[in-house]
């Protein structure tokens, strides 16, 4: 059966076309220091949205028009399977992820679960053979049945540590099988909503805990794939353990497991956090731990996690500047953990949505990769920085200044003044020129 009978083969048509189903700035084949657009920006489709979500929000109920939504259990997730790898296909994405419970219902018993588990994943397989789709990763909802009502790997009952356990251990045997690149871990619950009735320091241990003895299983099955935390600073919980990057990365190195982890960062998950998507690009990338992308932005007017499709070209052109200063992404990706509004429910808006997404940080990888081209942050940054080169500068720098010699220093110098504009509104504008003239390209 045909899911989307409607819509071809997503092509590249360039910005003069009004074809609602073609890139107008993505060209899979254009290439960006080497590689190809396809091969450099790795984009994913996210399960959940995409095939399961059905338009919720906090406030009312589904309303998208599906037609897979006809069939229920085990046939419905069949149905997505077939409708997923159409879509894939069409919109010639190299790559997907999901949760467990996206691409099969959970049964009565973990057994059941598995076993449902087992026979889409046969599905999925089969397909994968036939398709140049590849998994980008997958992961367990440990978040969403109520037995999580507490957390997870950082529950106040061991029980429940096991269970997340059993279902960690089932999904890292799951991507292995699909031969997934990495793999995520979303806290979800992992937090507190207060510390009256938390032993915050057995919690974070716990959490230690269980993602060491997901290093131990992977290494003890031979799953390779880059392990990522995907930080995340509030809701549901007052307190998440994941709070941010900078956080995220000093649990890790408490814990000694900043060797087998890196990021997955979330651009709304930014903006809960108070921080812009670059800011979190850049701390993890200067600490090496920059591996994947969830590619979505935040409504700065909503307190929550819209999740809604990237079009910001600002933002957009930020965060390829990062990555392509990181040199890609390695085995990551740009994975589209977004979803269509509420309003948009129309099957074609899916595609609509991810086209828009695909063009948007196509334009700022190609504006990003000029501005590294002609150093135009590198040179103002140097040239700002460049006490730090000579003199008392590069002794502190190098590590040879004491107290002793800066006093000695200060005391020579007499009045210290500002000796360089910051010139940020200049900065910004140099931006806006060159988002004007690949525009215009």
């Amino acid at each position: 059966m045909a899911y989307f009978e409607n819509v071809n083969k997503i092509q590249y048509e360039g910005a003069k076309s009004n074809n609602p189903f073609a890139f107008k700035f993505y060209n899979p084949e254009e290439k960006i220091n080497g590689k190809t657009m396809e091969e450099f920006l790795r984009f994913g489709v996210a399960y959940w949205h995409t095939f399961t979500a059905g338009g919720t929000d906090p406030f009312g109920s589904a309303t998208a028009i599906r037609n897979w939504d006809k069939y229920t259990g085990m046939d419905l997730a069949k149905a997505r399977v077939e409708a997923a790898f159409e879509f894939f296909g069409k919109l010639g994405v190299p790559y997907f992820c999901f949760h467990d419970v996206d691409i099969a219902p959970e049964g009565d018993t973990l057994a059941e679960s598995n076993k449902n588990q087992d026979t889409i994943v046969a599905m999925i397989k089969d397909y994968m053979k036939d398709s140049e789709v590849k998994l980008l990763w997958n992961t367990a909802n440990n978040f969403t049945n109520p037995r999580f009502v507490h957390g997870a790997a950082s529950s106040n009952n061991a029980d429940v540590f096991a269970y997340a356990a059993a279902k960690v251990k089932k999904q890292l045997e799951i991507g292995k099988e699909l031969g997934g690149e990495n793999f995520v871990f979303w806290g979800g619950r992992e937090g507190y909503e207060s510390l009256l009735n938390t032993d915050l320091k057995l919690e974070q241990d716990n959490l230690g805990r269980f993602f060491q003895l997901a290093v131990d299983y992977a290494k003890e099955i031979g799953f390779d794939a880059q392990f990522l935390i995907e930080p995340k600073p509030k809701e549901p919980t007052t307190h998440q353990y994941d709070f941010d990057v900078a956080t995220t990365i000093g649990f890790l190195r408490t814990y000694g497991l900043e060797n087998d982890f890196k990021l997955n960062i979330e651009a709304n998950h930014a903006t809960l956090a108070g921080h812009t998507f670059e800011h979190e690009l850049r701390w993890a990338r200067i600490n090496g731990m920059l591996g994947s992308v969830d590619a979505n932005q935040g409504d700065p007017l909503l307190g929550w996690d819209t999740d809604e499709f990237p079009t910001d070209l600002y933002s957009t052109t930020l965060a390829m500047y990062e990555i392509i200063k990181n040199g890609g992404l390695g085995t990551g990706g740009l994975n589209f953990d977004a979803k269509i509004r509420r309003g948009s429910f129309e099957q074609d808006d899916l595609f609509h949505a991810h086209i828009a997404g695909m063009d948007a940080f196509a334009i700022g990888t190609k504006v990003a990769n000029k501005l590294i081209e002609d150093k135009v942050f590198d040179s103002f940054v140097e040239e700002r920085y460049a006490s730090y080169t000579t003199g008392i500068g590069k002794d502190i720098v190098d590590g040879k200044a004491t107290f002793t010699s800066l006093e000695d220093h200060a005391l020579k110098i007499g009045e210290v003044t500002p000796n360089k504009s910051g010139r940020v509104e200049s900065i910004k504008a140099t931006i806006n020129k060159y988002l004007v003239t690949s525009l215009a390209e």
